[in-house]
């Protein structure tokens, strides 16, 4: 027996009405249509479950016997299929997104708290992870990357400022070993390490016009994560290579200062991106516009204060 939820409504609005041609009206059928699904109907289960003639329609025992029994199921079917659309046309729910530390502390942390104040229904989970994410495997609704780490599958648009890196010192640390005037001189200074999770340490890269070099470089530390990097350069520790996001505030008070300005590279920043897909979560196609509704995209001033 294989009767189908299309079936069953069918006969619940035939058995409200009393009328094949009433329930075919509210139904969008035709009368021959409504007629033809039913004698289907009643050949699937073996049993008549209307009495018709040209003049009225009543119920068989058997088909009040089934009426009673699944008007409640298809009443709870439409309760919850009108609960679910308030998920369509309200943001409310889960919105679960993945990003790297930098991008979850320079750009999506005050995005999000703008977020939640505008959509008091929706509960953001941000979870911070440096390696490469299979967002859809892991369950994500969207994650934030590097242009140049993203799938081409996905939809990519941007968030936050361009980032720039810069090499920054203590203003004592500068005074004791020199200001390099070139990336290579590095080299042969103390710099603060940066180790990426996958265990590759990083080769400072510097772009001047059309020149690009790599600086492989040395020194009495090496950490994974930007904020200790400036805390240990304002240490007298050596230089670090960071976005100026993260050294913005030591710059403007003097704790650190800026050298080779020349080679700090512009960087594309970061990308919001979610799988290609035509129903979009109300939650994340919130945020999206939220997103896309920011200014345009510049670069943060490390004017002193």
């Amino acid at each position: 027996m294989d009767v189908d939820l299309a079936e069953l409504k069918l006969l619940a609005c035939i058995a409200q009405h009393l009328s094949f041609r009433q329930a075919a009206d509210e139904l969008g059928l035709s009368a021959s249509a409504v007629s033809h699904a039913v004698r289907g109907m009643e050949a699937k289960v073996g049993v008549r479950l209307f009495n018709r003639t040209t003049r009225s329609v009543a119920l068989t025992p058997a088909g009040q016997k089934l009426l009673g029994r699944i008007a409640p199921a298809l009443q709870e079917i439409a309760e919850a299929l009108d609960g679910i659309n308030a998920y369509r046309d309200t943001p409310r729910g889960l919105l679960r997104l993945n990003a790297p530390r930098p991008a979850g502390e320079l750009v999506l942390a005050p995005l999000v708290t703008q977020f939640l104040r505008q959509h008091p229904d929706v509960t953001v989970e941000l979870v911070l992870d440096d390696g490469l994410v299979d967002i859809v495997q892991a369950g994500f609704d969207a994650g934030v990357r590097y242009g140049e780490s993203l799938q081409q599958d996905m939809v990519a648009i941007p968030i936050g400022p361009h980032q720039r890196f810069v090499v920054v010192a203590s203003p004592e640390f500068v005074q004791r070993h020199g200001r390099p005037t070139s990336p290579r001189a590095l080299a042969d200074l103390p710099c603060i390490g940066l180790r990426f999770p996958s265990g590759v340490r990083y080769r400072w890269e510097f772009v001047k016009g059309a020149d690009a070099l790599q600086v492989e470089v040395d020194g009495p530390l090496v950490l994974g994560d930007a904020r200790l990097m400036v805390m240990a350069a304002q240490q007298d520790l050596g230089f670090a290579y960071v976005y100026a996001q993260y050294a913005q505030s030591a710059l403007q008070d003097g704790s650190l200062i800026q050298v080779l300005e020349d080679w700090s590279p512009d960087d594309p920043g970061f990308f919001l991106y979610y799988p290609s897909r035509r129903l979009v979560p109300a939650p994340l196609r919130a945020f999206i516009a939220m997103v896309q509704a920011q200014p345009a995209r510049g670069h943060l001033s490390l004017a002193p204060a």
